[in-house]
This record gives structure tokens, sequence and C-alpha cells, in this order.
């Protein structure tokens, strides 16, 4: 009987066998499986195409934290580019237009495990094709394949914002001032760089009461530095705002009973005895218009007509008259918009 139970109590060889082919299946199963998932979800090219769906759905918070996107400052440097420089257009609902039609066209592989990763897709009505340089990083959980751009896919764009410093891009209402020093605030044209996010297609204008620019597109290019100009003109509520100052202006000449109003553009030299107060009225005041210039918008010389009537007594032979006449004059003027809003006149 006890010989009998140690015979049961044995495991056989063929079991053990068994056991560890099917131990050994399991393992490769599972080794086949993580090589295709490396090779598909957690791949190159895979990586490229999540970073470019990104930009489509305009999940930008995605986008830019996928690694390897993001600037240190030595690259920051390096780009030429200051260390607090504006990340501002690197948010959701400021692109216009994202990637579309996305197609990899190749995956090469290289002996130091890096990669470039063509990509193909259209923004808009551009068709566009890149080669992304991709190289590894630490594997997530020690065995699924994680991947960095090389080189930041981040595009820079110089924003020249003329004659105004607000632009809007998309959603986005910026300054270009944010970042500047004291001394540059005041300056009529500012240029400022963005990082922004690309391939991407943006919309700028500008859209005021006082100003009003048209809208410019631009298609960024991963890697790459392009410039735009937002240039803003004057609307007709400027021109109007700017003619009502203008007119209260040679009102308040006219008022002054006087045959040469202080700092004033027209007046009259007479000869003979005023005997009575000079009384000027405006014919014609200057039409108002305005061309951006280096510092300001600028009213060239611009012609009008004051009116005179003053009575008289002749030094010669004292006879009495009224003198009746309008006098032609010229008023030049600089118009800019000031921090609260408000139109600041300058006559030269």
């Amino acid at each position: 009987m006890g010989t009998t139970g140690q015979a049961r109590g044995r495991i056989s060889p063929v079991a053990v066998l068994g056991w560890v082919g099917a131990a050994l299946l399991l393992l490769g199963a599972f080794l086949a499986a993580l090589g295709g998932l490396n090779q598909t979800v957690y791949g190159a090219a895979n990586f490229v195409e999540r970073y470019l769906d990104a930009i489509a759905d305009d999940d930008i918070a995605t986008a830019a934290s996928t690694p390897g996107v993001s600037l240190d400052a030595a690259e920051l440097e390096a780009l030429g580019l200051p260390a607090d420089v504006s990340t501002a257009m690197l948010r959701s609902g400021v692109i216009e237009a994202g990637p579309e039609d996305v197609r990899i066209v190749s995956d090469e592989a290289h002996s130091d495990g890096t990669h470039s990763v063509t990509a193909s897709y259209r923004i808009d009505d551009v068709i566009a094709e890149t080669v992304f340089e991709i190289e590894p990083i630490e594997p997530l959980y020690g065995v699924l394949n994680r991947w960095a751009f090389e080189t930041s896919p981040l595009a820079i764009i110089d924003v020249t914002a003329a004659h105004s410093p607000l632009f809007t891009v998309g959603e986005l209402t910026l300054d270009t001032r944010a970042t500047k020093p004291q001394d540059q605030l005041g300056a009529f044209t500012q240029t400022t760089p963005y990082l922004a996010i690309a391939p991407a297609g943006y919309e700028f204008d500008y859209d005021s009461e006082l100003v009003q620019a048209p809208h410019v597109t631009v298609v960024t290019e991963p890697g790459t530095r392009t410039s735009v100009t937002v240039d803003a003109q004057p609307t007709q509520a400027f021109v109007d705002r700017v003619q009502a100052q203008l007119d209260m202006y040679l009102e308040q000449c006219a008022a002054q009973q006087v045959l040469n109003p202080t700092d004033c553009p027209f007046g009259i030299e007479i000869d003979d005895r005023i005997t009575s107060d000079p009384l000027w009225s405006i014919v014609q005041s200057p039409t108002v218009t305005l061309t951006a210039g280096e510092a300001a918008f600028e009213m060239p010389a611009t012609a009008g007509t004051a009116h005179i009537s003053v009575e008289v007594q002749s030094l010669f032979d004292g006879h009495r008259s009224t003198v009746e006449e309008d006098r032609g004059f010229t008023v030049a003027l600089d118009a800019r918009i000031k921090p609260d809003g408000s139109i600041a006149v300058q006559l030269k």
C-alpha cells in the first residue's frame, strides 16, 4: 500500500514537459504580442501619427506635451529666442486648420535605434511632407517602446503688429508688448516671436472700433521660422473722432476775437485801425485722411478756409468799412491711440 501511494504522488516527466512547453508557448505568444505592440501601437510611426492627430483634434495640450516638443533654455538660446519667449499660442482655439489626410510614407529604422518617419498631410489646400527624426527614450514598464522628437517640431512665428500692438489669432487676442521692456512699449510697430504648434494653419487679423487689419493666413512647417504682419489701419470711427477733435480745435481758434488767434493756423494782418472785435468763423474745415507713418497715423498738410469779419477805419482818410475775407490755411497732424483707448492728436 505504501509503495502504491508513493507512485501516485510522483509527477510524470511527460506532464512536466507539457507544462514547460505550454509555458514556453505562452511566453512566445507574449513576446510576439509585445513585439507587435512595439511595432504598431508603440511604434515610431504611431508616435508621429498620434502627435499629428492631436493637432487635428485641436488637442494642443497633448501635442505640446509630446516628448521632444518643448524647448529648454539652451535650445531657445540656440534659436536666438529669449528665455521668456511667448507660449501663449500653444493652446486650443488658436489654430485655424490642422493636418488632415495623414499618411505615413515611410519608417526607416537606424542602427542607433532612431527612426526617420516621413509623413504626408494636407492643411487646407496645402499638401506637405515632413521627415520627423525620432529617438527612443526610457521604455514604458521597461518593455513598451517610448519615443521623442530629436528636434522639436515647434515653429516660430514672428508677428509684426503694425500700427496697433494687439492682434487676433484664432479665438485669442494677444498684445505684442507683453514681454517687452519699458523703453520699447511706445513703438508704433511691434515685432514679437511666438512659439506655435506645427504643422498647422493660422489666421491672423484684428478688429476694433478704431483700427482694423485684414485676415492673413500662415501655414507653419515643423521646426521652421516664419513671419506675418498684421497691418492695422484706421477705421472710419477713428477718422471721425480725429475730425471731431480737429473741428473743435479750429472752433476754439475762431472764438478768439483777435486778428491772429494764438497757436492757430490762420490769421490776418490789417494796417488800418481796428474798430470792432474781429469775428472768425470756419468756412471749410480740412477733411481728415490718415495713413500710417513711422510713429503715428499721419494727416498731410490739408487745406481749410476761415472767414474774418471786422470793422476798420482807414488811417489815410478816416473812411470806415467792414473787412469780409476768406483766409485759406493748412493743417497737418499725427494721431495715435493712447493706452486708455483715447486718441492723442498732435498738430505739426
